[in-house]
């Protein structure tokens, strides 16, 4: 991982789009500090699509998508999008899944669950669960701490169901489906902007914190960690190409600024 100064103004010239995760990357503490938030308009006010993508349920995302200056926010994995009536008042949710196979896969999570806190010793579903669709999560460093050995054992159990399964810094989240954050990217930004990603990757960046972000990582040449991401650094398996100074939303803000200094 080079250091975020050794990014080229070049590239940081051409770039319209920032595409980030929001736990550890735009959050501190579990809240967007003011230097994120201001980042987040400063982007927007620049022109530039700004667009989280998360492992988060779709029901806690509703209000930071009204209050945030974003284009959309993508929820559970790629899973469900949530983007503004052209009112610019009203929500509209996107699902990459037609409601029968939701409801289908719903009922199926819920007892891959059950099983997982019946055979994880330690092991409880988030207390965000209440707002998710289309995932399931199993909390180990919000609320809970589950150590290594237990999250391991959760991502077998949600495999051996037949479910994908990542690690975000803060939960293990398991669902049904081809989708995950590379393809909710491409999918939001086909559908909301009427834009191919893979054809304008050059002009993208994704900032990320954590192992679900590798998939991310190793899509876009513009990626970024920050700098809280070297907790995870060794279980990597492809990394970030540059890495934030500051941690959390500090560091959110230096990609913002390193952006915006080279337009």
């Amino acid at each position: 991982m080079l250091p975020l100064a050794a990014w080229p103004a070049s590239e940081r010239a051409g770039i319209v789009g920032v595409l980030t995760d929001i736990d550890d990357t735009l959050t501190t503490e579990g809240a967007v500090t003011p230097d994120a938030l201001q980042a987040l308009a400063a982007l927007r006010a620049a022109g530039l699509h700004v667009i989280p993508i998360t492992g988060r349920p779709v029901g806690w995302s509703e209000p930071f998508v009204a209050q945030w200056p974003v284009d959309a926010i993508v929820a559970e994995n790629g899973a469900v999008a949530l983007v503004h009536e052209s009112d610019g008042k009203a929500l509209r949710k996107l699902y990459v899944q037609d409601a029968g196979t939701r409801a289908t896969n719903f009922a199926r999570m819920q007892d891959v669950g059950r099983r997982i806190e019946r055979e994880v010793p330690g092991a409880r579903l988030s207390q965000d669960s209440a707002g998710r669709e289309t995932d399931i999560a199993i909390d180990h460093s919000e609320f809970t701490r589950l150590p290594a050995d237990g999250i391991e054992r959760v991502l077998q159990l949600m495999r051996s169901e037949g479910m994908n399964a990542t690690v975000s810094s803060i939960h293990v989240n398991g669902w049904y489906g081809e989708h995950h954050k590379l393809y909710g990217a491409r999918w939001i930004v086909r559908q909301l902007l009427e834009r191919d990603l893979d054809a304008e990757l050059e002009r993208w960046v994704y900032i990320g914190d954590s192992t679900n972000d590798v998939l991310m990582f190793e899509h876009f040449r513009h990626s970024v960690g920050v700098a809280n991401i070297r907790r995870f650094e060794q279980q990597l398996t492809h990394k970030p190409r540059y890495v934030t100074p500051g941690e959390r939303g500090a560091g959110f803000a230096q990609v913002a600024a390193a952006i915006l200094s080279a337009r």
